[in-house]
């Protein structure tokens, strides 16, 4: 995989809305958190746009508008990272638009979660490292002294990649694990499963999140990937977290996961803090990770 070049004081960072309309008072407060650590926004022409699809879908723009933020961005070279201000949808409509031999020749940081997962599986095709992270909201609501900035910070810069020690759950499977570690929305990378996109592979570690579907709805995906043949060859799985479904009980979902990989021997955590929570922790998606489940602890730890 390849590595970004880190970033250092006054280089450019883009911020841009590649999916869902944003609120335009959490791009300036991006746009202030970016600048306290030293760099110098630059917002997307588009990025605090809105447009209605078929009525009833929100965009930040038209797909044409927000594939030219995203080149624009992609072809700028003083520009090193790029933030994606929020999820929602429509950042599939740019994949196979996408100048990929543009981000080989010249590769950038990556940074945002849900929807974004489309341009993650992207970056992995083009074999560029990226960051699953949270993105506009939490830079404008936490300080540079809150865990996921800070540990953001040390991935742009070169300071190392986190390594995470997390308490147990009742449903973990012991084990240890050293594979590529992908992953992320669970329903936004399953609809790119059989596709030249697709993140979900045997023999990585996979770590899954997803809001608003329900239980049997997830089932179905898990299925999806038991039939085809990668549930039972993943290296390991990352639960992180389940919100916004039926009742929202979190308990009722991993009850359900957890008897979908009951047949299989690799290790698995559940309750991880990725997701649509407060405590987001970012992943660096094509990194090497150790993942290591025991009685009393769950240790991921990211390297190149």
């Amino acid at each position: 995989m390849i590595i970004p070049q880190f970033l250092k004081p006054g280089n450019k960072f883009a911020i841009i809305s590649p999916s869902g309309t944003v609120l335009p008072e959490r791009v300036d407060g991006a746009v202030r958190a970016i600048e306290k650590w030293g760099f110098v926004p630059v917002v997307g022409e588009h990025c605090k746009g809105e447009y209605l699809a078929y009525g009833v879908i929100t965009h930040s723009a038209s797909p044409e508008h927000r594939l030219n933020d995203l080149q624009w961005a992609l072809n700028d070279p003083q520009v090193r990272a790029i933030l994606c201000s929020r999820g929602g949808y429509g950042a599939v409509h740019l994949l196979e638009h996408i100048d990929l031999d543009q981000l080989v020749r010249d590769p950038k940081w990556l940074i945002g979660f849900s929807d974004i997962s489309a341009l993650h599986a992207a970056w992995h095709r083009a074999g560029v490292v990226s960051i699953h992270s949270p993105m506009a909201k939490h830079l404008t609501l936490y300080d540079s002294d809150n865990e996921t900035n800070r540990i953001n910070y040390n991935i742009l810069t070169g300071k190392g990649l986190p390594t995470y020690n997390e308490p147990p759950h009742p449903y973990n499977r012991n084990g240890i694990a050293t594979a590529t570690i992908t992953g992320g929305n669970l329903a936004v990378i399953m609809s790119l499963l059989a596709t030249p996109y697709n993140i979900i592979k045997p023999g990585n570690i996979l770590f899954l999140e997803d809001v608003a579907e329900q239980v049997y709805q997830v089932q179905r995906l898990f299925y999806h990937l038991k039939l085809a043949g990668i549930l039972p060859r993943l290296a390991g799985l990352v639960v992180g977290q389940f919100t916004k479904h039926r009742g929202d009980d979190t308990s009722a979902m991993y009850d359900m996961i957890h008897d979908m990989v009951a047949p299989y021997d690799y290790p698995v955590a559940f309750n991880f803090p990725i997701g649509h929570v407060e405590r987001n922790v970012p992943i660096v998606e094509g990194a090497t990770a150790t993942f290591e489940v025991s009685d009393t602890n769950v240790k991921l730890a990211m390297n190149y």
